[in-house]
């Protein structure tokens, strides 16, 4: 028997009962959750550790990231950063303005739109993220048989409980049948 979940009350001021995801957890559920949580944790400690010992924020890394691995080649907006960190935007104006008085990146207006700002990495602010996602890289390398193993383990048991329809969440199916 599956689980319901209620949400808060419609505009038509009713509360709607849709079926959860899974079955009710396990004790091994609640062992997989605890461990994936775990790493991935420990993960964020130790890539704050290594943003911080690179000279930068964890904040700034994960700006300097965000602008790096922006799939437009003119360069995100402060409003596309904002989405990619979850901040609000005056929290992105601030980080932003932070980064760019250390010289690690730049604003420029838009060719096409001349009222959008686009934000570039400067030759410091590459620097430095080339050499930290080097590591990080690495750490994952040696974190992704586990994660792997956690994340099919969780997967399995609620692919099996749902009848096979796979999580919109779920990364795609290895192996290329």
């Amino acid at each position: 028997m599956r689980n319901t979940i209620s949400l808060p009350p419609a505009d038509v001021g009713e509360s709607a009962t849709i079926p959860a995801m899974t079955p009710t957890p396990t004790d091994e559920d609640y062992r997989r959750l605890l461990e994936l949580r775990t790493g991935l944790r420990r993960f964020l400690r130790w890539s704050e550790q290594h943003a911080e010992a690179a000279g930068l924020t964890p904040a700034q890394h994960q700006l300097l990231l965000a602008i790096r691995g922006h799939d437009d080649p003119r360069g995100p907006t402060v409003g596309d950063v904002a989405g990619y960190l979850m901040l609000r935007h005056h929290s992105a104006v601030g980080l932003v303005d932070r980064a760019e008085k250390a010289g690690l990146i730049t604003r420029g207006q838009d060719d096409d739109n001349l009222s959008v700002v686009r934000l570039r990495l400067t030759e410091q602010g590459a620097r430095q993220l080339e050499a930290l996602s080097e590591q990080h890289l690495d750490e994952l390398a040696h974190l992704a048989p586990t994660m792997h193993a956690l994340w099919d383990a969780l997967e399995e048991t609620r692919h099996r409980a749902l009848d096979g329809a796979p999580h919109p969440a779920s990364p795609p199916a290895r192996g290329g049948g």
